[in-house]
């Protein structure tokens, strides 16, 4: 069986900056993500993330995901932009 996900390039983007920056390929990662997905899958709180992702994907990019197409670019405010923290030294 072969499994394909879809990703937009807001979420794939990471993704492949990731594994550019280990030297591995954007499958390595995947794979690692569900490795450790599978690893924790029997508690009951991944099982309560699974379905929220599910639900919310059609909607929502991942936290990890760029902001590029995040909904207030839609909404015609500007770009988040980093500022240093107000902690920082």
């Amino acid at each position: 069986m072969n499994i394909k996900i879809h990703l937009d390039a807001a979420e794939s983007d990471p993704i492949v900056r990731l594994a550019e920056a280990l030297n591995v390929q954007p499958e390595d990662v995947v794979y690692t993500a569900v490795n450790r997905l599978m690893m924790h899958a029997r508690e009951s709180d991944v099982h309560e993330e699974i379905i929220a992702n599910s639900r919310s994907r059609a909607d929502n990019l991942p936290l990890w995901a760029d902001t590029a197409g995040s909904v207030h670019v839609y909404e015609g405010m500007p770009d988040c932009r980093p500022e240093k923290s107000k902690y920082s030294l």
